[in-house]
């Protein structure tokens, strides 16, 4: 059985951050209609890929999923259910955004087959959420998965940004301190991104906005690696973190190059040494169903070099490289090929050989995406 993992996107909002260029529209009329494509996109699919695999995780992302009700999120997992084998102990979450759900809600979502909470705060700091004009303020954010950990969901994540205009290390450092506190068994932490067609590279194009240099998100970086591996959080891939058992199943798909299928708008999958995506448009996507059973925008097959570049990427931005894994897997000789960068690497203590396995240290992480450009 190939195990596989399944992304929906609901791409949905009622307010578009400054930083964020995932697909989303601030409309409703298509609600209706798009659940009723989307559900046509899960049986089509199906009839295709269901035969020999096993679902380990749904993950429903946006746009904003929670502003969705309960009995819409939990139509989709019934038909992934009644199409796909999906595993009894199958992880599926719902990405929430605080100012967006009620205690009330997050029980009908846990009721639905929802069992991990991702929560969007960003900042505990309301300057920064101004900034970022997030809807919600840190309270309500505190709040929120206080909520959610009284209903019933023991599997808790936080999403903060780090790196933002002014932010100094003691602003960041009071923002993983606050989110310690909480009863979360997972953090993602990300360093803000300048995005081609946001507000915020506009912003930034225009002079309103002026970004931190790369030394203090390097500094800033490293401070979290510290901060959290040291209050009982492990890294497990470069910008998440989670306690012992909690790692997200659905991220370690992606990072353990698994295969994934993905429904909706601007949705990627990778199955079969192939990769496709969806229009991104809700209505062209929603057209493109109806006329035709799928809303393909475009496709690639990959070589063997290709998805060896790309398993060596994933696995050494996350829990290593088994040598012998790669080895069985692509029968290549790239540890011979890169062996003198390797020996390198070890010697400035940026990246650990232990039992066939090649890791990167914490200092590592922080060139990682330099130190990937040197090999071959």
């Amino acid at each position: 059985m190939i195990e596989t993992a399944i992304y929906i996107h609901i791409p949905f909002c009622d307010h578009k951050c400054i930083y964020c260029d995932f697909y989303s529209i601030i409309t409703y009329e298509n609600i209706t209609n798009y659940l009723s494509v989307l559900k046509k996109e899960i049986a089509n699919y199906a009839t295709q890929f269901a035969h020999q695999r096993k679902i380990i995780s749904i993950f429903f992302g946006g746009g904003t999923p929670s502003l969705m009700e309960a009995g819409y999120i939990g139509e989709i997992i019934e038909e992934v259910k009644r199409k796909f084998s999906v595993n009894d102990d199958a992880e599926i979450t719902l990405e929430t955004n605080p100012g967006t759900v009620t205690k009330q809600k997050l029980s009908e979502f846990k009721n639905a087959g929802i069992n991990r909470i991702s929560v969007g705060i960003q900042s505990f700091d309301e300057t920064d959420l101004k900034f970022l004009t997030r809807i919600h303020d840190s309270e309500t954010a505190k709040q929120t998965i206080r909520d959610a950990y009284e209903v019933g969901f023991e599997n808790l994540s936080l999403d903060l940004i780090f790196n933002l205009p002014n932010q100094t290390k003691e602003k960041w450092k009071k923002n993983l301190e606050e989110a310690i506190k909480l009863p979360i068994k997972h953090i993602s932490a990300y360093s803000l991104i300048l995005e081609q067609g946001t507000i915020l590279n506009k912003m930034v194009l225009d002079g309103k906005v002026k970004m931190q240099d790369i030394e203090h998100d390097a500094d800033l970086y490293e401070f979290t690696i510290d901060f959290l591996t040291s209050n009982g959080f492990e890294q497990y891939e470069v910008s998440n973190f989670a306690k012992p058992g909690f790692q997200c199943v659905h991220n370690n798909a992606y990072w353990h190059y698994k295969e994934y299928l993905s429904f909706g708008t601007s949705a990627h999958s990778f199955a079969n040494g192939k990769r496709w995506w969806n229009l991104s448009s809700t209505r062209f996507y929603i057209d493109a169903m109806n006329k035709k059973g799928n809303a393909v925008a475009g496709e690639e097959t990959l070589t063997q070099d290709q998805m060896l570049d790309e398993y060596v990427m994933l696995a050494l931005r996350s829990s290593g490289l088994d040598l012998d894994i790669l080895e069985h897997k692509f029968e290549n000789n790239w540890y011979e090929r890169n062996k003198s960068t390797i020996d390198e690497y070890i010697a400035q203590e940026l990246i650990s050989l232990t039992n066939g396995k090649l890791v990167l240290t914490a200092k590592g992480f922080v060139v990682c995406d330099e130190l990937l450009l040197h090999f071959r």
